[in-house]
């Protein structure tokens, strides 16, 4: 199983969320250091809808790639199921011919 991840929105960096991890009001993007608890990089963010959020409770926020204090904040999460571990093809190739021998 691949790890969950949060892309940054605006360098694409991965960070990688733990089970139950939060996002912090302060926490920011370790490669671009832009504020990771924003409305772009929230689940709920829908440029086409009103106040660009699918989260008909969420209050209008003005700023939707900085900080803010949105309670409906949900990190918009994905799932890297690349193996960086066996990158090479010789180690591709020796994993899927694995799969076929007989035990």
């Amino acid at each position: 199983m691949g790890n969950v991840v949060l892309n940054c929105h605006s360098c694409g960096a991965q960070t990688r969320l733990l089970p139950g991890q939060k996002i912090g009001r302060a926490d920011t993007c370790s490669q671009c250091d832009v504020d990771m608890h924003c409305c772009r990089n929230c689940r709920f963010f829908d440029p086409g809808r009103n106040n660009q959020c699918s989260e008909p409770q969420a209050e209008w926020v003005a700023v939707k790639d900085g900080s803010n204090f949105c309670d409906y904040f949900e990190p918009r999460t994905t799932i890297d199921l690349v193996n960086r571990t066996s990158s090479t093809p010789e180690n591709a190739r020796k994993n899927f011919d694995s799969l076929f021998k007989k035990r």
